[in-house]
């Protein structure tokens, strides 16, 4: 099917009785038939071949003969004007005498003739001069396009041949030698009319070949074109037989009892779903022992299972490449769902872009039926299958890019006129102190008085960073949080009381203050440089908190627990302190990227804007504007749109699985995988 390009069709609905036994005897019968037909062909193939080689040496080997003729009719032509001419009585009597007797000296010289490969044609000339002595004459022309070999199959430039010989143990020495190089010998007549002849019949016999292998190929193909239609059906139902099999090897023999056992997982919303599906198994294939359907009991850890859609699934796939959870463990899939959207929209923050990004998720989804029926690339593959992940990507980043005010770095004025205008109407760069307030503050997001001014940078500057902060550590005392939940659900008091508060009263005690003063100066308004002293400050409760060892959360002596070795909970959790109370610094200082990665994205989409689009608009040439625009688009995509967009996601990935899931997700556990016929059309093999 491979060689014929005939693919498998995927709308057939085949004959659903059909079952393994009958279907083995009509593969047989199909392969018995294909084989066959190949047969046949190969040789139809290999006489056709044969007899275009054999026509081709017909042709050039009867031109030889053709020049040649030519060439002794009219050197006998000439040898009989000059005996006419000079056959007097003072002509010489010796030239007489040759003249009569010259055609009895004439041999009768052998000829064989062939075709063989052009690169062979060289060494074949250089060893019948040898191996003869020089008593051979060889002549040969190129064939003008390749030729199919009859042996082999494939096309070859080829040359035709003929080599003339005396005698029958020269004759002997050329076929062996022929032989030895891969020379295709065919016979010639030097007749004219039995060359005719033979050309007439060989054109005959190649039209009629045609004709068969024509009609040979047409039914190969319907034969296979036939096995395609059902190949997909066949495929599933060996598939599903594979299974079952591969199922039923896993089950206990009870000998005694002439019964199968078998143990396995199911969710307990499905177990009486199981039961009756057993039942009507029972009922189906009229069997005389019913199935019995018993829940055990058992200290192995379950798998983990979550119920997802097409919408979800992505999301907790997220989650899965970073660990399976535990059983009944906290899964942070259901948070992933928008924290993760919205970290990324905060480093890629333009509802411009978003808009884009916005426009590809929807022809995603719009076109999810076709495309899901399709074998795509593995990058195509991947952005299909996170469809949801970008629509809700570019949901937020339209909505953190209505905050930042930028559209492909440009500012508008959606949420009514700025607040602030120049003291000087002739002002270009507005500061702090060039500014006047005359409207209300700008009623949502960044004010567009700010794009553009000298205080631009040092303003967001100091907004992204304090942000990021805040979201770094709102997003870990969630991660703290959900580890309460965790312990309270496993019931480890330990954890609670000795893990859960001592790591809440360090890292609120140390950026919880500092979020609150940030916020506080937010809330209040103040303009003294309070950034500078709580930055300041900031740092030396990070340096107290590197020197004080006396940690509570070191002083873990798990007194209320049966059975413990103090030597290795105590460096355990030693361990534990150090890891947490480090991480915290590390952690929260790896919420900055949300900043930077923001700056660095508005700061390109600025470049490209300004030294892009706006300088080729200043040319005032069709052209040149015609070619910046081409280039603005190419860099918007390639860079902003693909580049940024790839980075920004694995950003977030990382502060996801680093500083957020370490708090409290060991994603230790399996997942379940259930037996499904439904899954088998994605797997190769079961």
């Amino acid at each position: 099917m491979t060689k014929a390009g005939v693919s498998p069709s995927t709308l057939s609905t085949g004959d659903s009785n059909i079952d393994l036994e009958s279907l083995e005897v009509k593969l047989r019968e199909l392969e018995a038939e294909l084989l066959e037909i190949n047969a046949n062909n190969e040789k139809l193939q290999h006489s056709y071949n044969e007899l275009l080689e054999y026509k081709l040496v017909l042709e050039k080997v009867g031109e030889f003969f053709s020049s040649a003729q030519k060439t002794a009719v009219a050197h006998q032509r000439e040898l009989q004007n000059q005996t006419t001419a000079e056959g007097s009585i003072d002509s010489p009597l010796l030239l007489e005498q040759e003249t009569t007797t010259y055609p009895l000296k004439q041999v009768k010289l052998g000829f064989i003739s062939g075709l063989v490969h052009r690169e062979k044609s060289i060494p074949l000339e250089r060893v019948l001069f040898r191996a003869t002595r020089g008593n051979v004459f060889l002549k040969q022309t190129a064939v003008e396009h390749p030729v199919l070999d009859p042996l082999s199959g494939e096309k070859v430039d080829k040359n035709v041949f003929v080599v003339f010989y005396s005698g029958e143990r020269v004759s002997s020495k050329i076929l062996k030698i022929c032989d030895a190089f891969g020379a295709n010998r065919y016979p010639f007549s030097d007749d004219l009319s039995k060359q005719f002849h033979i050309i007439t019949e060989v054109s005959g016999r190649l039209s009629e070949l045609k004709t068969t292998i024509d009609v040979g190929l047409l039914h190969w193909s319907t034969l296979l074109q036939t096995i395609g239609y059902h190949y997909e059906q066949w495929s599933v139902l060996l598939k599903k037989e594979k299974s079952i099999y591969h199922t039923l090897n896993m089950l206990s023999i009870n000998v005694t009892k002439k019964c199968l056992l078998a143990e396995g997982w199911c969710p307990v919303f499905a177990t009486s779903e199981i039961h009756k599906v057993l039942q009507r198994a029972t009922l189906d294939s009229s069997s005389q022992a019913g199935a019995i359907f018993q829940v055990l009991q058992t200290k192995d850890s379950p798998p983990t299972y979550f119920c997802t859609n097409k919408f979800t699934s992505p999301f907790q796939e997220i989650v899965d490449a970073y660990g399976i959870a535990k059983y009944r463990e906290a899964n942070p899939g259901v948070y992933t769902i928008i924290t993760f959207p919205f970290l990324f929209a905060v480093m890629f923050g333009d509802w411009g872009h978003g808009i884009c990004l916005l426009l590809a998720a929807l022809y995603f989804i719009i076109k999810e039926r076709k495309f899901s029926s399709q074998k795509l690339g593995d990058i195509l593959e991947m952005a299909f299958g996170g469809r949801y992940v970008i629509l809700m990507m570019a949901l937020f980043s339209i909505y953190t890019g209505l905050i930042y005010n930028e559209f492909f770095s440009i500012p508008f004025e959606l949420f009514g006129p700025s607040a602030y205008r120049c003291r000087d109407p002739s002002c270009r760069d507005a500061t702090t102190i060039g500014l006047i307030k005359v409207h209300d503050t700008y009623s949502f997001g960044l004010d567009p008085k700010w794009h553009g001014s000298r205080s631009e940078l040092p303003f967001l500057n100091s907004l992204k960073m304090k942000m990021s902060i805040l979201l770094g550590v709102s997003q870990m005392n969630l991660g703290i949080i959900l580890s309460y939940y965790n312990a309270k659900y496993f019931e480890n008091n330990i954890n609670i009381r000795h893990q859960f508060v001592p790591q809440m009263i360090f890292l609120n005690s140390l950026f919880g203050y500092l979020s609150l003063l940030i916020i506080v100066k937010w809330c209040t308004g103040s303009k003294a440089d309070l950034y500078h002293r709580h930055q300041g400050q900031s740092y030396s409760l990070l340096y107290s908190a590197e020197e004080d060892p006396h940690e509570p959360e070191s002083q873990s002596i798990p007194l209320d627990h049966e059975d413990f070795e103090f030597s290795e909970v105590f460096v355990h959790q030693l361990i534990h302190t150090i890891e947490f109370v480090l991480g915290a610094v590390s952690n929260t200082a790896s919420y900055l990227r949300l900043w930077a990665l923001s700056l660095a994205h508005s700061e390109l989409s600025s470049v490209f804007y300004d030294k892009v689009l706006l300088l080729a608009w200043g040319f005032n040439n069709t052209i040149v504007l015609i070619i910046g625009i081409i280039v603005f688009i190419c860099a918007t995509v390639g860079v902003l749109l693909l580049m940024e967009t790839l980075s920004a996601f694995l950003h977030a990935l990382r502060l996801h699985w680093v500083e957020f899931q370490n708090k409290f997700y060991e994603g230790d556990g399996y997942k379940f995988d259930p037996f499904s016929f439904a899954l088998l059309a994605d797997e190769d093999e079961q």
